[in-house]
């Protein structure tokens, strides 16, 4: 997909009131920079803590009930070509799973959507109907996700050396190399190289326009907050 799902969680956050105005405008802007320069591992472990900060003492229901209106974002997001894709692994006999950072539910429901055969997310730690804000196993990121694959690929007698693994961000590295068919989509800097070097297949649905769109964006975003805090200051 294009962008984060974790900024359409943020969105359907503060709409019912669990979180901020300001910090959705912080999740947006994380947004875009993901968009401009991919994932980091920084910028991961910050989301982490942050996440779980925000999740503990929460009830798990009242973060279930969240999922429509992440989904109304999370679709028109999705590049229909990867979906087409992902079909035709299963019209071919191979059983398609969504591996990512975000949380074991928002994958579950994702893949349950979009007809794929699974999926390993994050896992979060929960007593008696509540998050912990701590996490049930490892987090599903850098050599996180290839420990999440090996469990998926034990439980349904899959053979990763004869599996594909998609993905945009050199975060992802480890997971690629996981497999036998590694594929490089929109690939950040360090992927490309990457991929390059070692002759991975590369696949790409972005055009210069749209990048330049982004960073418009980006640019625009910077200035309506620099208006903003000088509004503030006018009327103090």
């Amino acid at each position: 997909m294009a962008g984060s799902s974790g900024f359409h969680w943020a969105r359907a956050a503060r709409r019912a009131g669990l979180t901020t105005r300001r910090q959705l405008a912080n999740d947006a802007l994380e947004n875009i920079r993901f968009r401009l320069r991919g994932s980091t591992d920084e910028a991961t472990r910050v989301v982490r803590e942050r996440v779980g900060a925000f999740l503990e003492g929460r009830r798990v229901r009242e973060l279930e009930r969240l999922s429509p209106m992440v989904l109304a974002g999370v679709l028109p997001r999705l590049y229909p070509r990867m979906l087409e894709v992902a079909y035709e692994h299963q019209d071919a006999g191979r059983p398609v799973f969504i591996v990512t950072a975000a949380t074991q539910g928002t994958a579950d429901m994702l893949a349950h959507v979009l007809f794929f055969d699974g999926a390993a997310g994050s896992k979060l730690e929960e007593r008696d109907g509540v998050y912990t804000g701590g996490f049930d196993g490892p987090f599903c990121y850098g050599e996180g996700k290839p420990l999440r694959m090996q469990q998926l690929a034990d439980e349904r007698g899959i053979d990763l050396a004869a599996s594909w693994a998609y993905s945009d961000s050199a975060s992802d590295l480890p997971m690629l190399r996981a497999v036998g068919h590694p594929v490089a989509v929109n690939p950040d800097a360090e992927l490309a190289k990457v991929a390059r070097d070692e002759g991975w297949d590369v696949m790409t649905f972005e055009t210069l326009g749209r990048r330049l769109k982004v960073a418009a964006a980006f640019l625009a975003f910077t200035a309506v907050g620099g208006a903003s805090r000088r509004v503030v200051r006018s009327r103090a």
